[in-house]
């Protein structure tokens, strides 16, 4: 028997659950929290607006976060051949430039949806989707460097979700309030997104990406991670007690404290304990957004 007739067949097609793989829901949370959270800031939703903020989750998870992560995983395969050679691509389960194509047409699909929520979400949408492709495509390829790559994804998962939200229920451009606290909250995302790059600290060593982990160190990078995400939430209860929301900035920062405390555990062992952090801290930390929300809504 020759090796051509041993060797195993890859599809020319990928399934629907390679592309469901390709898109990775479990990463639409975030924006769709996030989302939801400003939704809940602008108050009130009218009756004529609860299809637009419908849809508007509808395309800060399946659509644009799907997207960038379709685009992520097609110009990183060589990097996830290293890393993590079971994901869709690498692993052939997503053939050919099939990758591609899906990044394509989802790109495609999410500005036809944002066409529908008024010109406030279409430009939200359309600076989003440019992130997310300078954040993993050529000649950009923003990821490259940490600082870059991390503050387009924070401000792509935190900041624009919660504005783009309150001008969908509002339908209108939000005010002040929600544009600081959306900011702030996005500023502390890059820390959530330095968490995420311990796991792949020796891929991006020997593919000259420079995250911050590499950059740091492990020791100061975890610190570094922590305070990202802790100090952003105390200016956050600074301003929630200058609005009079004594009880919310109370709350929220009895949830940053218990991020510092568990700090010191992910510093002595980052590599080990990045999951563990990521999914105790981040718990906290969207939590925190949420009763923001509550409290400075109209």
């Amino acid at each position: 028997m020759t090796l051509a007739q041993t060797a195993p067949v890859r599809a020319k097609v990928p399934t629907p659950g390679a592309v469901l793989a390709l898109l990775k829901p479990v990463t639409w949370f975030p924006p769709m929290w996030a989302f939801a959270c400003g939704a809940v800031s602008a108050g009130q939703i009218t009756s004529d607006r609860w299809f637009a903020v419908a849809l508007g989750v509808l395309l800060a998870g399946p659509l644009l976060c799907g997207t960038s992560q379709a685009v992520n995983d097609w110009f990183d395969r060589h990097v996830d051949a290293i890393n993590e050679p079971d994901r869709v691509i690498p692993s052939g389960r997503m053939p050919g430039r099939w990758g591609l194509g899906v990044a394509i047409f989802n790109s495609a699909l999410s500005m036809l949806v944002a066409s529908f929520l008024g010109m406030t979400v279409f430009v939200a949408a359309a600076i989003g989707l440019a992130l997310a492709w300078a954040y993993s495509a050529p000649p950009f390829r923003l990821k490259r460097n940490g600082w870059w790559g991390n503050s387009a994804c924070g401000f792509s998962y935190e900041t624009l979700p919660w504005i783009t939200a309150a001008a969908a229920a509002l339908g209108t451009v939000p005010g002040g309030e929600i544009f600081i606290i959306a900011f702030l909250y996005g500023l502390g995302a890059l820390g959530i997104m330095t968490l995420n790059d311990f796991k792949s600290m020796e891929g991006d060593t020997r593919m000259g990406i420079a995250s911050l982990p590499v950059q740091m160190g492990a020791t100061t990078a975890a610190k570094f991670a922590g305070l990202s995400m802790i100090v952003p939430q105390m200016v956050v209860v600074g301003l929630l007690l200058f609005w009079s929301h004594s009880w919310s900035a109370a709350a929220v920062g009895a949830l940053a404290l218990a991020q510092a405390v568990a700090l010191p555990r992910l510093v002595a062992d980052p590599k080990g304990k990045a999951i563990w952090y990521s999914a105790l801290g981040v718990g906290l930390y969207v939590t925190g957004m949420m009763i923001t929300a509550f409290a400075i809504r109209p």
